[in-house]
């Protein structure tokens, strides 16, 4: 398997240097120089594959002889080990539930997976391999239980301070052994401009092993495909065409729907549901990509004014004529943002229509969907419930007047002691903090 960056399709790498090193050096974004299509006696027969087999078949289609089947076999049974079921709330919506796993968001999909490429990667080495990673929410989490205790690695998490529930704070910034979070009085933006800039520094590459598990690491965005041919293979066979609605912040989980149709899963269009921080929506809608300051939402993992993978997205979509690759997106996705108050109304909705409690990402989901089959009304839509809703635990039972069950893997973190090293904007500060406790 070949590697490029999305700033120069001539510098060809290797899957293990893309997944070890996380980033270009130009700052790019590792891309696969071939996304073939899947078997189509296995696109045809999709019903009819586990979960697990599904995985297999498209890392064995994408990785070519990398790994060996026996060895990618057990990295997938190790990280897939988990369902993603899809829950019906009428003919024309469903759910699919991705917060089955052991932090209860859709990212420990990519972590897991990440976790056990790397370590596979990482035999043989004698120098440790430290993993930076930016959250607005979820990623950390996942990070943190995905390479929890895993040998050889120390995972470094910057995150936004006031800017998670509680929850979501307690899961990465408890667990201790070789996971370490940094508290920055800043956004989820400045995160991850951090994480950016250190890989671009020449003294931190020349003294520490550094890579990335952020959805910029290829090795994340990948596993990501896995749940959207799960996904299809559950919904009822008939001539309606599927939409799959994505709430999206980094846009890493819409890509990997984008590279799951490259494949051939024969879906039919893409929602992109954002909040405030709707960039992408209005790119779709005008052509200009004009990044700025997040702000801060209720759907705090959506809260992203940058977003990373917007450069895959144009890759996959690239024209060769001035604007048609904005052509091309608008041809297979539609974009719509909504704000807090309408996110709540959307959530309460769900509950009182379906008797289903969803999380704010996941209502705001349901909104672009509800919008989208207005006009389109004969489509099997898909939304993408990405966290258990007990993750924002607060504002879910203030907004339905219920009490929410908590899972008993993140309510026993409630009480645990969080640990933090405060941290500011500035890179140079972060820079010395890697060189004093790192390298």
């Amino acid at each position: 398997m070949k590697l490029y960056s999305t700033k120069n399709r001539e510098a060809l790498t290797n899957l293990k240097h893309a997944v070890l090193k996380g980033l270009p050096d130009d700052n790019g974004l590792f891309m696969p120089l071939e996304i073939p299509r899947l078997p189509s006696e296995f696109l045809e027969h999709l019903s009819d594959f586990s979960f697990q087999e599904i995985a297999f078949t498209i890392c064995k289609t994408l990785f070519k002889e990398v790994i060996p089947d026996s060895d990618l076999q057990a990295i997938i049974r190790d990280a897939v080990n988990f369902p993603a079921p899809v829950v019906k709330l009428d003919d024309e919506k469903y759910i699919l539930e991705l917060f089955h796993g052991p932090s209860l968001a859709f990212k420990d999909f990519g972590a897991r997976f990440m976790a056990q490429l790397m370590s596979y990667f990482n035999q043989g080495e004698s120098r440790e391999l430290v993993i930076l990673v930016a959250t607005s929410g979820d990623t950390g989490g996942a990070v943190a239980a995905g390479f929890l205790q895993t040998p050889g690695t120390k995972v470094v998490i910057l995150y936004p301070s006031g800017q998670v529930s509680m929850l979501q704070e307690k899961q990465l910034t408890t667990l201790g052994h070789n996971i370490v979070a940094l508290e920055v009085k800043g956004t989820f933006d400045d995160c991850q401009a951090m994480v950016k800039q250190a890989f671009l520094d020449k003294e931190l590459s020349g003294r520490i092993r550094l890579t990335s598990a952020n959805s910029i690491n290829i090795s994340r965005l990948i596993p990501q495909t896995f749940y959207y041919f799960e996904a299809f293979k559950q919904l009822p066979k008939d001539n309606r065409d599927v939409v799959f609605c994505v709430p999206s912040g980094n846009f890493g989980n819409l890509t990997a729907g984008l590279m799951a149709h490259r494949m051939g899963l024969p879906v039919h269009y893409f929602i992109a549901a954002t909040n405030a921080n709707d960039v992408v929506p209005a790119y779709l809608d005008s052509g200009i990509f004009s990044p700025r300051p997040s702000v801060r939402t209720l759907s705090n993992a959506m809260d992203v004014g940058d977003p990373s993978n917007f450069a895959r997205m144009v890759d996959l979509q690239e024209g060769k004529e001035e604007g048609s690759t904005w052509n091309n997106m608008q041809e297979l996705i539609s974009g719509y943002a909504f704000d807090d108050e309408q996110t709540r109304k959307g959530l309460a909705e769900v509950y009182r229509k379906y008797n289903y409690v969803i999380d704010p990402h996941g209502a705001v989901g349901f909104l672009a969907l509800e919008q989208y089959q207005r006009h389109h009304p004969d489509t099997k839509g898909v939304i993408l419930e990405t966290a258990h809703p007990s993750k924002f635990l607060d504002e879910v039972e203030r907004i339905l007047n219920v009490k929410v069950a908590v899972p008993s893997r993140l309510a026993i973190l409630a009480e645990r002691e969080k640990k933090t090293v405060p941290m500011s904007t500035k890179f140079d500060g972060f820079k010395r903090w890697l060189l004093d406790n790192i390298a």
